[in-house]
């Protein structure tokens, strides 16, 4: 009922994630980021609320992505209702895609990222996900923006979106978590609008203000 990508931007370091679905707050049930560890997407008909963060536990104790996916999921006995992805720290990515989850359903690994999706509206999607993210010469979290919007464009979850979400985390910079969680016309273009109030003006001045991790002065016990 979902799709997602998650890539790594090699030029800044920076992780990120978008997700949009037909149902509600997809923020909150599916993206999930560490920069100890990589992303996680965790999604499908009945979609794990423990998967996302137990696959970035496992990256963060040194599992690549691979080995972390297949181990969590292993281990589920309701796996084949859900979908989970994941993106390690170098870039590594790896999937898994429950056989119940309803069709058009899978993922699509390309250099250091990956989209998943299921109840997708065609074949078209998958693949407009991926070219609207690696075709795109804007900034990381346009790029991710610019790969929802294709996907929405190419037909998105059969049901129609309600929802959208994206996440960028940088070790330099404050995390950018924004969330559309209702929107009955169209909330992938909503959250667009409002990456743009966030990443400009006043809040973008204010946020730069922000202590983040790598802070010089920040004093850990």
């Amino acid at each position: 009922m979902t799709f997602s990508i998650l890539a790594h931007d090699p030029e800044t370091g920076a992780i990120g994630g978008a997700a949009a679905t037909g149902s509600l707050c997809v923020g909150g049930w599916v993206l999930r980021g560490d920069l100890a560890a990589g992303m996680s997407a965790s999604q499908g008909a009945a979609p794990s609320t423990f998967w996302g963060e137990d696959v970035l536990h496992c990256m963060r104790d040194g599992s690549d992505a691979s080995r972390a996916v297949g181990f969590v999921t292993a281990r589920d006995q309701g796996r084949e209702h859900r979908q989970l992805s994941a993106l390690d720290m170098t870039g590594g990515t790896a999937a898994f895609t429950g056989s119940e989850n309803k069709d058009v359903k899978g993922s699509i690994e390309f250099t250091g990222g990956i989209a998943s999706g299921n109840m997708l509206k065609g074949n078209d999607v998958l693949p407009a996900l991926v070219d609207g993210f690696v075709r795109s010469d804007l900034a990381f979290g346009d790029r991710l923006l610019a790969s929802l919007l294709a996907a929405r464009d190419a037909g998105g979850d059969y049901r129609g979106l309600l929802s959208a979400a994206l996440l960028v985390l940088h070790s330099d910079r404050p995390p950018l978590t924004l969330r559309i969680d209702h929107h009955s016309d169209d909330p992938v273009g909503a959250l667009k609008q409002l990456h743009q109030k966030a990443t400009t003006g006043d809040y973008a001045k204010l946020a730069r203000q922000v202590p983040v991790s790598t802070d010089r002065e920040r004093v850990l016990d």
